[in-house]
């Protein structure tokens, strides 16, 4: 079967645009498609298997049920970019929290199997035997109801006939996922937030590839200013390692040694002359920065030796192209309230950093940062109107700050306060007012915190199972310590709620602008929290510019609809990442 000949049983299985088409695809061998009708293969003997969806992307532009990501790297890696898919991973990680996402704990889950219980593939042990459950070797569900562990990483891909039945239990699976979501009665939104997940999935995908504009000469000018230049050989670099501490330990009272990688030593080297803290935390010695020579060369050194060890030549040599692109492992879901993350540093880049990366030529940057968006978007979810009206200003605190009768920074400290737990301070003072100006935002947060501590189910109002641990944590502890475990998962339950919602906001609103911006030659580049970076030929910055605002407000209607808050960004065309306000 060709590509023209798929495309003629997809449209007689009565495909439309959107409808859900299984998909599983291995290069040397062929591409399965699989509907509610039946499956349609194409070999690769016959036709390419990436052009072939690329034609039927064109042609149907379905929704592609993926088991994960990879099938997404696979097609963007030829050039293939879908436009929306299924993503069964990122669904299950919204649906059962955490992390772990593989097939086989996919399939248990859904279909009410211990987990504890699910086959890994590997040897065999003292306390496992061949056929325990296993039923014929050729069916890829044992008999016990597991997915044989051997399918997701060897089996499904050895022939067509295989790839075609991985591509049927992606979509059985897809189709179980859906009735799971329809039944979270509560969270209405939870089958919007796996389509957004999803979505978010194929732009990781494409971030994985594409990666991150930088210019090495700039990037290792930067290095070289804190640690020197690039090391020849072990010695020279153990020998700028003791040049970086000597600046530090010069300042020391006479004869005094020190392990300046060691907090402990440290603290024991800041006592010696005379300043004694409970922790060594970079703001607590930038507050006194200025009472003795060591603290700022202390300061210093620790920027320097992140830099040798984290984000140095090493690190540009191992992640940055000959393309001139740096690039890491993306995610749609940290595991916890659902962040994106990403490995290679790309989010906690050093800020100096940032100068290196710089637009390529032709194109410009659309920056774009997200403003006050916690509390924003607590007025959102909880439905408190009194916080939704603050919200409709373009600085939120000013507003909650008069209703408050405190000072705008006062304000700041209590929101985020009551967003983040805080029981003491400045910002525990000003909690009374706050529960008698907005009740119901409160509320929502107290019933969070409490869930959190009894650990009872807790749900972003997207639906993301937010994982609590198991009693069983608490074991062999002190009351003491059982308490204080108790009250930090209240503070994480009523932060994760709002954090985690935010996460679906920035989402909702980085696929939209992936979506709209195509026409522009507009592509995403970094996801940074609540941020954006996109790239596009400087002759569309305006536009893009435009662009990322409508997406906003289009982002908005469809998440909060009826909220009536306003989301904020400030937004900048810029050469380089740098030259944003910070």
């Amino acid at each position: 079967m060709t590509g023209d000949e798929a495309l003629q049983s997809l449209r007689e299985h009565g495909v439309a645009r959107g409808d859900l088409v299984a998909i599983a695809i291995a290069p040397e061998i062929g591409v399965a498609l699989v509907t509610r009708h039946g499956t349609v293969r194409v070999p690769a003997a016959v036709d390419d298997p990436t052009t072939v969806v690329q034609h039927l992307e064109e042609q149907l532009r379905p929704r592609w049920v993926m088991w994960s990501n990879a099938t997404a790297l696979v097609l963007v890696e030829a050039g293939v970019r879908v436009a929306t898919s299924w993503d069964i991973a990122a669904v299950h990680r919204l649906l059962a929290g955490g992390w772990r996402a593989d097939p086989a704990r996919v399939w248990a889950y859904l279909n009410d199997l211990a987990l504890d219980a699910t086959p890994r593939a590997g040897p065999l042990d003292l306390f496992s035997h061949a056929g325990d459950g296993d039923g014929s070797p050729d069916e890829p569900i044992r008999a016990d109801g597991y997915l044989r562990p051997e399918w997701p990483t060897d089996i499904w891909s050895s022939t067509l006939e295989t790839v075609g039945r991985w591509a049927e239990i992606a979509w059985r699976a897809a189709e179980m996922q859906q009735a799971r979501l329809a039944g979270l009665h509560d969270r209405p939104r939870a089958a919007m937030t796996a389509r957004t997940e999803s979505a978010a999935e194929l732009l990781c995908a494409e971030l994985s590839i594409d990666g991150l504009p930088m210019d090495r000469a700039v990037a290792e000018a930067f290095i070289g200013e804190l640690v020197g230049a690039r090391p020849t050989s072990d010695t020279d670099a153990a020998a700028q390692r003791a040049q970086r501490d000597d600046a530090v330990l010069r300042h020391a009272p006479s004869g005094m040694e020190c392990d300046l990688r060691s907090p402990d030593q440290v603290k024991s080297l800041l006592r010696a002359i005379g300043v004694d803290l409970p922790d060594t935390r970079a703001w607590r010695l930038e507050a006194i920065r200025d009472t003795h020579p060591l603290i700022g060369a202390l300061l210093l050194w620790r920027k320097a030796e992140r830099v040798s060890t984290t984000y140095g030549y090493t690190w540009l040599d191992e992640n940055l192209r000959d393309d001139g692109r740096l690039r890491g492992a993306w995610s749609a879901s940290d595991g916890a309230a659902g962040r994106m993350t990403a490995s290679a540093g790309l989010h906690n880049m050093p800020a100096d950093m940032r100068g290196a990366v710089i637009a390529e030529d032709g194109h410009v940057f659309a920056r774009a940062d997200l403003g006050q968006i916690e509390p924003r978007v607590l007025a959102a979810v909880s439905g408190d109107k009194a916080l939704a009206a603050a919200a409709t200003e373009a600085d939120l605190y000013a507003p909650v700050a008069h209703q408050l009768g405190i000072d705008r920074a006062a304000a700041k400290v209590a929101v985020l306060g009551a967003m983040y737990g805080q029981t003491t301070g400045h910002g525990a003072r000003a909690l009374q007012r706050l529960e008698a100006a907005y009740p119901v935002a409160m509320t929502y947060l107290r019933n969070a915190d409490v869930a959190g501590q009894h650990r009872r189910e807790l749900r972003t109002d997207g639906g993301r199972l937010i994982p609590m641990g198991t009693s069983a944590d608490d074991e062999n502890l002190s009351e003491r310590d059982v308490r204080a475990r108790r009250a930090a998962r209240g503070r994480y339950g009523r932060n994760a709620v709002v954090q985690g919602a935010a996460a679906e906001l920035f989402k909702t609103w980085a696929v939209t602008v992936r979506a709209r911006g195509a026409p522009l030659g507009a592509r995403i580049v970094l996801c940074l929290h609540d941020e954006l970076l996109v790239q596009a030929p400087r002759e569309n910055g305006a536009a893009l510019a435009q662009l990322l605002d409508d997406c906003l407000l289009e982002t908005a209607h469809r998440w909060a609809p009826t909220s009536g808050v306003r989301f904020i960004a400030e937004i900048s065309l810029i050469e380089r990442w740098s030259d944003a306000k910070s």
